[in-house]
């Protein structure tokens, strides 16, 4: 069995859907990021690739209504606390009817 790679030290693993890192070209799916806060996690995104925070936050700021975002299976808000090597999970919802 291949293990993942452990973060650096005071990293967050973070992984993004297929369908947003579609949108930005050289996005990876999995990214180390420095971060203590959500919010934070979506700062260091935006830098990486303009234009993400406006995908995945509304103006209120919060988390826009069809992004989930989970701290190690929590679900999560900007204001969420981010601990060294927490896995840090954007998901799009799916909806239909």
């Amino acid at each position: 069995m291949i293990e993942a790679a452990k973060p650096a030290a005071g990293h967050a693993v973070v992984l993004l859907p297929p369908a947003l890192v579609n949108l930005f070209p050289g996005a990876e799916r999995r990214v180390e990021l420095a971060a203590s806060r959500v919010d934070e996690v979506i700062t260091a995104l935006d830098a990486r690739w303009p234009g993400m925070r406006d995908r995945l936050c509304d103006s209120r700021p919060s988390i826009r209504r069809h992004i989930n975002v989970f701290v190690d299976g929590e679900r999560a808000n900007l204001d969420t606390a981010i601990s060294a090597g927490a896995e840090v999970f954007i998901i799009t919802a799916i909806s239909g009817g």
